[in-house]
């Protein structure tokens, strides 16, 4: 089965869970079919020995709104997926690409769903009238797809509500997955160490994107008064826009100004690092507003850690509340979504123990349900159902 995998991140480049889904999901998808990536980027020969075809924005279109440039790249990636059997597209980025190679070449055309243009209406503040853009792409290849995949039984609700065109048969869930080999439990401390951390003080540990969805000024106005003997530690990059970027700023410095044990690595650390990180928390927090499912969730609990989380989207399929961590609502009212984490993430810091029985809980959850082999089969099954009725 000859399949081209459609993805605007791909290592090195990747900067948020649709990226790392990518990436492990093409490692497990590679024994068991003929795969071909196309990515964003330049590529090597050595790369496209190996079946990774990277694109580029057209130059002609520099300086342009980053909708029209993205659409750019899919034409290329449409043009390069003659003689694959099916395509398999992931985010707005790739949707158009895939949608135009079901067209061009004849073939069945797959779209995973990692989140939802009408749900993210925050874009309009990046991409400006790109929104339109990037919402009519997605809507056009959902509604043409031979399949949609959910990553959720949340996000498959979300999917049929925003585009009701869709016939319920063709969207089906199939979970993101952790590669619990690679996420366990590292208690080394150089990458502490480095980062300054007090190693007789609990820190509270927050990773993601500074964007609107992940909700990290609601995490930075929630930790100004929880338990003063706690450290924050802040691993946030990649600004949506320089406006969030500089309320992030502006917030951070409030901050560290209320309390102290505050630190930012605004930089993309190395994955063994963001391991050790992870391991040594005494609770990782998860404040998003939209969440398709939060695979930051399962790596925080692969390497044994108690998570605080939003419960939104597909957070309460991966963190069973009480058990693996707490869920906090999310409230209409800023203020009172901001209590509850402060609330949650007291309740975990000041019970030690229980904080461990929940870790070590997410990490048995983490290993027993949430496998990339499991997930790649259960994609390659779905890929030979579509070939067959093709």
């Amino acid at each position: 089965m000859r399949v081209g995998l459609l993805t605007r991140e791909y290592p090195p480049d990747v900067y948020g869970g649709a990226g790392v889904h990518v990436e492990f999901l093409a490692r497990e998808l590679h024994r068991l079919v003929d795969l071909d990536v196309h990515c964003w980027g330049e590529s090597s020969l050595r790369e496209r020995a190996e079946g990774v075809q990277r694109h580029r924005p057209w130059s002609a279109l520099d300086g342009a709104n980053d909708a029209l440039r993205t659409f750019s790249v899919d034409l290329a990636m449409a043009a390069a997926l003659e003689g694959r059997e099916l395509v398999h597209s992931h985010t707005w980025y790739a949707n158009l690409a895939g949608h135009l190679a079901k067209e061009l070449h004849g073939v069945p055309h797959v779209v995973t769903a990692h989140s939802l243009e009408p749900l993210r209406p925050w874009k309009a503040e990046q991409l400006g009238g790109g929104y339109a853009l990037s919402s009519w792409a997605e809507r056009t290849a959902l509604e043409a797809a031979d399949a949609v995949i959910a990553v959720s039984a949340a996000m498959r609700e979300d999917i049929l509500t925003c585009y009701p065109a869709l016939a319920p048969e063709l969207v089906h869930v199939v979970h993101n997955g952790i590669d619990t080999g690679l996420y366990r439990p590292d208690h080394g401390t150089d990458a502490l160490a480095r980062i300054g951390l007090d190693p007789d003080r609990p820190y509270v540990l927050f990773v993601g994107r500074i964007t609107r969805q992940k909700g990290v000024p609601h995490l930075l106005r929630a930790v100004r008064d929880i338990d003063p003997a706690a450290q924050v530690v802040l691993c946030a990059g990649a600004p949506d826009t320089p406006e969030i970027d500089q309320e992030f700023r502006d917030l951070f410095a409030g901050l560290s100004r209320a309390r102290d044990g505050v630190h930012w690595i605004p930089r993309m650390l190395p994955r063994p690092e963001v391991i050790q990180l992870l391991t040594h928390a005494a609770v990782f927090v998860c404040p998003s507003v939209y969440e398709p499912l939060g695979i930051v969730n399962l790596e925080a609990m692969a390497c044994g850690t108690p998570v605080v989380a939003s419960r939104v989207g597909g957070i309460p399929e991966v963190v069973e509340d009480g058990v693996t961590g707490v869920l906090v609502p999310v409230d209409e009212e800023d203020a009172v979504f901001e209590a509850g984490l402060a609330r949650a993430l007291d309740a975990v810091l000041g019970d030690p123990g229980a904080g461990r029985r929940m870790g070590e809980a997410g990490r048995v959850r983490a290993v027993d349900e949430f496998g990339w082999d499991a997930v790649a089969r259960r994609t390659v099954r779905l890929y030979e159902e579509i070939l067959k009725q093709a």
